[in-house]
């Protein structure tokens, strides 16, 4: 049985520019209508190139800080789930530390896609039961459209910029919410449904060669859409039955926000009404691993989220990888 765990601050960040379905028309051939009706999708935030990931983490970290009362001073660890870090070296954490004056401070980024909050979580979790005074910080960060091609509009207009984080706490330090349980799985074997080839050992960049579209998102979108709805409908399944509940337990669910008709088949197979799913899809867009936190500090700062409340995380990302957590609010 784990030691008690629990999540004392949430902070979100947006990047300042918005995009509409409209705006991309003038980018690639597409329209507003042919993304809402296959997305959900209405707008989405850009980052410029002075909001690169570790930008977005470091004010989401400030505002997931100043929501628990606390100070950098305060924290032990920092974790950032991210695909698109500033550099392949040094790590977008270890640029988090030094924007925070945190020296020392042991960082690391964990990639598992859009699932990378959540494994942060968990991650976070097994260093709480190891040491119960723990404060630590983790971030789901992405600059998605720095690996979005343009020229495929199956793909850019799903995606947006963005980070949302959260200081887990030990039993040392009880916060207000509790992090009852977390789950991860992973699938290597059909990775190639969702990748990004280009710049890995395996797909190496060569001094002076153009770059290809391998060096951005490729999906199978058909396939994609089939294994995240299983994935995370079983995933969430499983972590509810585990605990002894069903989803008439729980008060509110909050899957990734990929797009719109994943959460509403999820919402189905669950046997779940649209009220308990919280949707920002329409605003936000794809975000990857900043995807759940911020869906979870908008939830819970515009008092959808009360307290008392079960609420169910679940994300799903490419490797393929998949995860769900329960929280006690």
């Amino acid at each position: 049985m784990s030691s008690p765990c629990f999540i004392s601050g949430l902070g979100m960040h947006l990047p300042r520019t918005l995009v509409t379905n409209s705006d991309l028309e003038h980018i690639v051939d597409t329209s507003d209508e042919w993304i809402r009706t296959r997305t959900g999708i209405a707008t989405r935030h850009f980052a410029k190139a002075d909001e690169p990931c570790s930008v977005l983490a470091y004010h989401a970290a400030c505002k997931a800080l100043e929501n628990a009362g606390m100070t950098a001073q305060d924290l032990t660890h920092i974790f950032v789930g991210t695909f698109s870090g500033d550099y392949n070296l040094p790590t977008t954490s270890c640029l988090l530390q030094d924007m925070l004056g945190l020296k020392g401070l042991p960082a690391f980024d964990l990639a598992a896609a859009c699932s990378g909050f959540l494994y942060c979580l968990e991650t976070a979790r097994a260093y709480a039961c190891m040491y119960p005074d723990a404060r630590i910080l983790i971030v789901g960060s992405e600059v998605t459209t720095s690996r979005l091609n343009f020229e495929d509009r199956t793909t850019c207009v799903l995606f947006g910029d963005g980070a949302g984080a959260a200081i887990v706490t030990g039993q040392g330090n009880p916060g207000r919410i509790k992090v009852v349980d977390a789950m991860l799985k992973a699938d290597g074997s059909v990775g190639g449904l969702l990748t990004i080839h280009g710049g890995g050992s395996a797909c190496k960049p060569v001094l002076g060669q153009s770059i290809g579209p391998e060096y951005f998102v490729e999906m199978n979108g058909r396939d994609v859409f089939k294994h995240a709805v299983r994935c995370m409908v079983e995933i969430s399944g499983t972590l509810l039955e585990r605990n002894g509940l069903t989803t008439d337990d729980i008060d509110l669910i909050i899957p990734h926000q990929a797009n719109i008709r994943i959460i509403e088949a999820i919402g189905k197979k669950l046997n779940v009404d649209s009220d308990k799913i919280y949707v920002n899809v329409d605003r936000i867009g794809n975000t990857s691993a900043a995807s759940i936190p911020i869906a979870l500090t908008e939830a819970e700062a515009s008092g959808r989220i009360q307290p008392g409340m079960k609420v169910l995380l679940t994300a799903f990302g490419g490797g393929f990888t998949w995860a769900s957590a329960l929280l006690q609010f």
